[in-house]
């Protein structure tokens, strides 16, 4: 019977009753990922269900869901929720091929839905280092998985009209606001002025933020051309001097982290991307995923 035609039996099921498939397309399963995914589990248990098929002998085999497994053993259950499914080896490959490739019937969420739902948690404890503790991650992750939830009405209005290349781009923005909020709101009117159809970069953004806090440039990593046209920096914005007032001061979990030295090996961009996708972050900023690594990297060894 085919995958499609057969009826899911659900059972709760034995962790030791189930195998993984040796002949599973994912052969590699991040720490990290896995941590993050142990705690969820530990603190709510699986939300959603194993997908397997029978196997020898009365067990089973996974074919969606291993990550899922292993996150199970590792929280300590004895048991999980799943669903029994009859299936080929060719079906078993391509249900996995196509929730892998984002096809299947979870879709992640969009920045700013994500950072509000996260915020809306973390107002339960009695501060940020509370906060993190629940999602099982370092206090400068929650600062910047919640930024998205703290932007302005104007900066918001121009995100929503297309006007900001992206949620990323967006909360530099605020961030500039509280280095220099005059030249913030400078930029935020050039913004929109733009014509219909045309973005203001990330990187454009950038430089005015470099400008405001007295710092050079960090190199932006190789990449795609934008699809639509960008609008670059203001020429004026960026040779400005930067302003004699003292710094504003930031709390911890928001500090910046320190600039990359501008001569180090060139590294792979699709494993950069690839981390940062790992990380939940918005956009391919080096710095910004090497101070995650460190906090994530000193949270573990502290544990």
């Amino acid at each position: 019977m085919a995958f499609k035609d057969s009826t899911p039996e659900f059972r709760i099921i034995d962790l030791d009753q189930i195998d993984p498939d040796p002949a599973h397309v994912r052969r590699q399963i991040g720490e990290e990922a896995l941590a993050g995914l142990t705690n969820a589990v530990r603190k709510l248990g699986l939300i959603h269900p194993i997908v397997v098929r029978p196997g020898a002998a009365g067990r089973y085999v996974v074919i969606a869901g291993e990550r899922r497994r292993q996150a199970a053993i590792q929280a300590g259950e004895q048991a999980v929720p799943a669903l029994v499914r009859p299936c080929t080896d060719d079906e078993a490959l391509e249900v996995r091929v196509f929730e892998n490739i984002g096809l299947g019937v979870r879709s992640a969420l969009e920045a700013r839905d994500m950072a509000s739902a996260i915020q809306t948690l973390s107002a339960r404890f009695a501060s940020p280092e509370e906060a993190a503790a629940h999602f099982g991650r370092a206090p400068t992750w929650l600062a910047e998985a919640t930024a998205a939830a703290r932007l302005s009405g104007k900066v918001s209005a121009l995100l929503d009209a297309g006007k900001i290349a992206s949620t990323g781009a967006a909360v530099r923005i605020e961030k500039l606001s509280r280095k220099d909020e005059a030249r913030a709101e400078q930029l935020i009117e050039q913004i929109e002025r733009l014509p219909e159809g045309e973005k203001f970069s990330k990187k454009a953004i950038d430089e005015v933020f470099s400008a405001a806090v007295g710092r050079p440039e960090k190199p932006a990593p190789a990449a795609a051309p934008e699809s639509e046209p960008v609008v670059a920096a203001p020429a004026a914005a960026v040779a400005e001097p930067p302003a004699a007032a003292a710094p504003a001061i930031t709390p911890p979990w928001e500090a910046a982290p320190p600039r990359i030295a501008e001569e180090r090996r060139q590294i792979d961009t699709g494993k950069v991307k690839r981390v940062a996708e790992l990380l939940g972050l918005d956009e391919i900023d080096e710095a910004a995923i090497l101070a995650r690594l460190i906090d994530d990297f000193l949270a573990t060894r502290q544990a």
